[in-house]
């Protein structure tokens, strides 16, 4: 398909063409961080280490991040660069902090066929916005991170 005609389904089905954009943007720059940043200096970046955020949000809040997960998805589907759980992550977290909605995300592994594996996740209130509930898919949570809320 086309350049131009990508950009003209963008602009006349997309619904969320701003929180798209704003995805797509996002992404990157935390997957350029992730390569050339060090991991000490991307922690501090990532939040409150080791506290959670409330389990009571309002039915608005979810039905935000709604359109937080699937724009966040459908954008990481489709990077030239590689956008997986902790990209998706850190995007997803930091949309949400835009529009003032705590989240808290996970950092966790488990061992899969001999091999140490990684999973990062998003949690707002009771809801799974990106990486589903890597709990009960059997990560062992290493590290938490309540989101920053500028007020």
């Amino acid at each position: 398909m086309s350049i131009l005609m990508r950009g003209y389904r963008f602009i006349r089905y997309n619904e969320h063409k701003s929180l798209t954009l704003k995805a797509w943007i996002l992404s990157a720059r935390f997957r350029f961080q992730m390569l050339y940043e060090k991991t000490g200096t991307l922690n501090k970046k990532w939040g409150i280490e080791g506290e959670e955020s409330a389990e009571d949000v309002s039915l608005d809040e979810y039905r935000f991040c709604k359109k937080v997960a699937y724009a966040v998805n459908q954008v990481c589907n489709k990077t030239k660069w590689e956008s997986k759980c902790l990209v998706r992550a850190l995007t997803a977290q930091r949309l949400l902090a835009e529009k003032k909605i705590e989240s808290t995300m996970y950092l966790g592994c488990r061992e899969d066929n001999g091999k140490m594996v990684a999973h990062s996740w998003i949690r707002v209130g009771k809801m799974y916005v990106t990486g589903g509930n890597g709990i009960a898919d059997g990560y062992a949570v290493v590290a938490k991170f309540k989101s920053r809320i500028k007020k």
